[in-house]
């Protein structure tokens, strides 16, 4: 018998979500499912459906709406109560407008809220009252995600793009993000945003926090908080794991 089914002949039951989430991933991610499987509160459920729109598979907007509209009709089928189009690059690249296009993809498509990555970013940015800060990234350049954060209302006081291709992104541990962000701090930043969905920055938003004093966010832990606290009615009270301030609002 395997170490999965010693675990679940062993278990009771497996707890019936309170509340789901559905997550239009790129298909090159490695990082969002077990992430997301490991940190969610007990209560809410997981279900993803990948789509190339991503890495090679990048396309303006016009290209990528049939790929984004049958992701968003397969994950529906599983009945998310809510529908996050999760990838920080391709949800910042074409901007607020183009960021409106993809939602009204997905909720045309599916009869679902939705709400993107970009948008849960900007709004933990908010709640933890960062409007000065430091984008760090595996990225080739963080052009479209100042842009993005710019239109915001956001002043970006320093970057930093590593230059990762996707699986060098993923596999980076998370004493990479902690170096790559101490190395880069900056004492007129109100905080830190660690962009990208496929990485383990999430694991290093605590240590940095410590260090620097200020409060980080990330991608992944944006979007679970966000998703949260919109299936709060739901979920009843639960507890939120420790990844840093944003998590305790």
């Amino acid at each position: 018998m395997d170490a999965i089914a010693v675990k679940l002949a062993g278990a009771d039951h497996i707890e019936v979500p309170r509340a789901r989430i559905g997550l239009i991933i790129p298909s090159v991610n490695r990082l969002t499912e077990p992430q997301f499987m490991h940190f969610a509160p007990p209560g809410l459920g997981i279900h993803v459906t990948r789509a190339r729109i991503a890495g090679k598979w990048r396309k303006p907007l016009a290209e990528l709406a049939p790929v984004i509209a049958a992701a968003a009709g397969a994950l529906a089928d599983a009945g998310p109560d809510l529908i996050v189009y999760h990838c920080t690059d391709s949800s910042m690249r074409e901007g607020l407008d183009g960021e409106r296009r993809i939602l009204d993809i997905v909720r045309r498509e599916t009869g679902i809220e939705a709400i993107s990555t970009s948008a849960l970013v900007v709004e933990a940015l908010n709640a933890l009252g960062i409007k000065r800060l430091v984008t760090v990234s595996p990225y080739q350049d963080n052009d479209a995600i100042i842009a993005y954060l710019r239109a915001c209302g956001f002043t970006v006081v320093h970057d930093v793009a590593l230059r990762l291709s996707g699986h060098e992104a993923s596999g980076a541990p998370p004493g990479r993000w902690v170096e790559a962000t101490l190395d880069n701090a900056r004492e007129e930043a109100d905080g830190y945003f660690l962009s990208c969905t496929n990485t383990t920055q999430i694991e290093a938003i605590e240590e940095l926090e410590a260090a620097l004093g200020k409060p980080v966010v990330s991608s992944n832990q944006a979007v679970l908080w966000g998703a949260v606290k919109r299936l709060r009615s739901r979920l009843g009270e639960v507890t939120m794991p420790r990844l840093g301030r944003l998590m305790d609002l």
